[in-house]
């Protein structure tokens, strides 16, 4: 492919696809991080919800375990029990519990979201690579990567917060999936995740977003609770995560990741004609 220059608008098509972990890729629902988040806490002396606890996911762990500690609630239960609000100190105190929790469930949450092999596979059929990044540290991920792997989910690149400076909403672990999978520019990338921090990184990153809804953090159901719940509750909750998501800036919504290789060639069409991310 001959280099592009910035002198004019790329029209070329997509060459790779960013997904996002847990609830896009595998674990349905993003159920592994939850527990991590209730248990540590709960072990401190304090409850959390369960809203609460995925209110800030696609962080970075320790940036997610600090935005639990501003929340208000949160932070007068904290109070009452210690006899002080939660400051840096109790955050890097959390943290390493968080972590080892972490760890040593990534392998029960490694199972591939329904369509997520065949997705992948369909990509690679269109040229794309297949990079990866996640809220999930480097020690989480080298339990989780080869886990998947062994059931057939197997990304080009896997990048992780505590490889860059700042995770989401920074542009920085995108960023550097397009320099491992040698892809340029930007705008021939689309960043696809399950939560509002997915999608603003993806923006900042000045490529296209997806943000998938059913199989994710925000509507929070298990493979077998989804087939199970009452599809006018879970139409309203997937009704409601579409309009965050595209509130947040998304340029497309679909419920799980077996719609994105259709989705990559509706962009395809877009980039052909000129049209671009931002």
């Amino acid at each position: 492919m001959e280099l592009f220059i910035r002198t004019k608008k790329y029209t070329g098509g997509l060459q790779a696809a960013i997904f996002d972990w847990a609830g896009t890729m595998v674990d349905h629902g993003c159920v592994g991080p939850v527990a991590s988040f209730l248990d540590v806490f709960r072990k401190n002396g304090v409850e959390i919800t369960l809203a609460e606890a995925r209110e800030p996911m696609g962080l970075d762990k320790k940036d997610h375990i600090r935005a639990l500690t501003r929340m208000d609630r949160v932070a007068r239960e904290w109070e009452k029990v210690h006899g002080g609000k939660p400051d840096e100190s109790v955050v890097d105190a959390l943290y390493p519990d968080t972590e080892a929790m972490m760890v040593s469930s990534m392998v029960n949450h490694s199972d591939p979201i329904p369509g997520a092999i065949e997705a992948l596979e369909e990509l690679r059929k269109m040229g794309l690579k297949i990079g990866s990044c996640t809220g999930y540290t480097r020690p989480m991920v080298d339990v989780l990567a080869p886990a998947a792997a062994a059931k057939g989910i197997k990304p080009d690149a896997v990048i992780c917060s505590s490889d860059v400076g700042k995770g989401r909403p920074y542009p920085f672990m995108a960023w550097l999936n397009a320099i491992r999978l040698e892809v340029y520019p930007v705008e021939a990338c689309v960043k696809v995740g399950d939560t509002v921090a997915d999608i603003q990184e993806g923006l900042n990153a000045g490529m296209w977003t997806i943000g998938l809804t059913r199989t994710g953090n925000d509507v929070g159901l298990t493979l077998v609770e989804a087939e199970k719940a009452d599809p006018a509750e879970l139409a309203a909750k997937v009704a409601m995560v579409t309009e965050r998501f595209r509130n947040a800036g998304a340029h497309y919504v679909a419920e799980g990741i077996w719609e994105v290789p259709a989705i990559c060639r509706e962009i395809n069409a877009r980039l052909s004609k000129g049209e671009q991310p931002l």
